[in-house]
């Protein structure tokens, strides 16, 4: 099996997995961009449980990811397999209130802080 393969199955693993999972460069703790770290920081405001994979650990997964979604762009978030978007569009649908009612229309638990 090629890593092209390999990779997307990883993807779809953790999709299939976990209800929300955010692909991001770094860790929660410590995002290694702007763009990951506002959309952790709007999912610790919503007070959602998430996965996140941190894609700068292989090149695979950072290119993969962009072409599993065919988004150009990370970080990528996906709610119950559902591809929801990158920074820009997570933070709109969280100011708008958008988030929120997609991740009670789904059933997942939220804590807002």
């Amino acid at each position: 099996m090629n890593n092209t393969n390999h990779v997307s199955q990883s993807i779809e693993n953790e999709i299939n997995s976990n209800d929300v999972v955010l692909f991001m460069k770094g860790t929660p703790v410590f995002p290694q961009c702007g763009f990951s770290a506002r959309v952790v920081d709007i999912l610790t405001k919503i007070g959602v449980k998430f996965e996140s994979i941190n894609v700068l650990e292989s090149d695979e997964m950072r290119e993969g990811i962009k072409t599993f979604s065919n988004w150009p762009t990370i970080p990528q978030l996906y709610v119950k397999k559902e591809f929801i978007g990158g920074c820009d569009i997570v933070s709109e649908m969280f100011e708008s209130g958008e988030l929120l009612e997609i991740l009670n229309t789904k059933g997942i638990e939220v804590n807002p802080s």
